[in-house]
């Protein structure tokens, strides 16, 4: 598959949104275009610890409007947002997370059940997502930093007692300005994350 690669320049002066002083993005009406899809994996936490038969549903990750979408999202500058012209995520990028984070929970074989918490049995325990970051930042020197930043909270289904809360983020940095540089990126961020998330949500599930 031929990857085409996001110039420095696209991504500071194309399809750029200035918050609070445009209206869509123009981006987003992109459809009829074809684009390269990424998908990413799962990075499993440790098969080692605690074990449980407990039952944990994983809700919907909130995420700012500009991130729940099937665009890789790119930050030019502090007050602008556009996405990478010619990619797109399998899915938006909130399922997609939901998505890692169910799998590498499941990948650990500690917990009797973990799904998504549009289905599925009455759960023991609901994990909350938030995500914070989930993009690539242009930085002054030019280099592409990919951020991520994930608030996880951990619920008593039975009276909604908030037993944990913490926050997860890391970077990695792209080589180069290409689509498949710039996912590989990500993955290799979610490959030290994931599994921290997961072995965090089994432990105290």
């Amino acid at each position: 598959m031929q990857i085409k690669a996001l110039s420095r320049r696209a991504a500071l002066t194309g399809a750029v949104c200035v918050l609070g002083g445009c209206s869509a993005l123009s981006s987003l009406n992109s459809a009829s275009e074809p684009l390269d899809t990424y998908d990413l994996r799962p990075a499993a936490g440790s098969k080692a610890g605690r074990r449980t038969s407990r039952t944990l549903l994983v809700a919907r990750p909130d995420a700012p409007a500009a991130m729940s979408t099937d665009r890789i999202m790119v930050k030019p500058a502090a007050a602008a947002i556009t996405y990478l012209p010619d990619a797109r995520w399998s899915d938006e990028a909130p399922l997609v997370l939901q998505s890692l984070l169910i799998r590498s929970i499941a990948g650990t074989d500690r917990i009797g059940y973990v799904g998504r918490s549009e289905g599925g049995p009455v759960p023991d325990t609901a994990l909350l997502v938030r995500m914070d970051e989930f993009e690539v930042t242009v930085m002054p020197e030019g280099m592409l930093n990919v951020g991520i930043d994930v608030a996880l909270t951990l619920l008593s289904d039975r009276d909604q007692r908030v037993i944990a809360n913490r926050s997860f983020s890391g970077t990695a940095i792209a080589p180069d300005d290409s689509a498949l540089s710039i996912v590989r990126a990500f993955q290799s961020a979610l490959d030290t994350l994931l599994p921290e998330m997961a072995d965090w949500a089994v432990a105290r599930a």
